[in-house]
């Protein structure tokens, strides 16, 4: 039996009610008019807008509820199912509670950190949905310790081997051993594949360096390259194992804080329509 995703919970029962609610908030916009013209002050922008906040602050509850179903998996996919889903929908609801009016104030703030936690929550699907299978594919059985600590097994080897080649070999491979870097700050993290990786150049420069050995110094060499081909295999697949998990956090760092950044906004422009409008 074919896996379902989050997004097909209960023959997709959250999309069915999102898309319900989009059409619902489109036919009471289009259907009444009024002699001011439509914007959030009219009835239907009231209602409109009181629904959208409160399925923000409901939203954002079953963001903070999340740890209780832990251990469940099909009440798990069903909230995260509903955040999607139903969070999309605001796009909708709150756009037509505005009027399509926007401009320099915080009623126009709100919306657009709405949009800001709605685009990071799709980017955060994205990567949940095609990473996890990457990840798998790249370690397969193995873990990141694990990998690391095959790196330190042929670099006992590459030093061995090194030994017995001519000094610039023997440079080329130290640099390998003492400067190659797995992970780091963010931006070494997302960049799994530096041009100047010391492991790349040694690589490279032992293939061209077997080229013009011969005798016992080519075979040597066949052998320090062997290895350090395998070292950078498996450097490759530790810095894309680490570039996958920090994307997986990376959306969290965005959608999380911009969502009570929300909160605060909307409460602010609930205010200033009720009491300074």
């Amino acid at each position: 039996m074919r896996h379902r995703t989050f997004l097909e919970y209960r023959h997709y029962r959250y999309l069915k009610w999102a898309a319900g609610l989009s059409l619902a908030a489109a036919f009471v916009y289009s259907w009444f008019s009024f002699p001011v013209g439509r914007y959030g002050g009219t009835a239907v922008g009231y209602g409109l807008g009181t629904i959208g906040a409160l399925m923000i602050v409901w939203l954002m509850w079953l963001g903070m509820q999340k740890r209780r179903y832990r251990g469940n998996t099909n009440g798990l996919q069903g909230w995260v199912s509903a955040h999607v889903y139903l969070g999309a929908s605001l796009i909708v609801i709150v756009t037509l509670h505005t009027g399509f009016h926007v401009g320099w104030n915080v009623h126009t703030l709100a919306y657009l950190l709405m949009l800001i936690v709605i685009f990071s929550g799709f980017f955060g699907v994205y990567v949940y949905l095609r990473l996890p299978r990457l990840m798998t594919e790249n370690m397969g059985e193995d873990t990141l310790d694990s990998v690391v600590l095959k790196i330190g097994d042929i670099d006992r080897d590459l030093r061995h081997v090194a030994m017995a080649m001519p000094d610039e070999v023997t440079h080329m491979t130290e640099a390998s051993i003492g400067r190659t870097r797995i992970g780091g700050g963010v931006l070494a993290q997302f960049n799994d594949r530096p041009k100047n990786c010391p492991t790349k150049l040694a690589a490279k420069f032992l293939e061209e360096t077997g080229k013009t050995l011969k005798g016992d110094d080519q075979q040597r060499n066949y052998e320090l390259y062997s290895l350090m081909l395998r070292k950078k295999k498996l450097v490759d697949r530790a810095r894309a194992d680490i570039r996958f998990k920090a994307a997986l956090g990376l959306w969290l760092y965005v959608h999380v804080p911009v969502s009570f950044a929300l909160l605060a906004a909307l409460a602010a422009h609930i205010v200033a329509v009720f009491f300074y409008w």
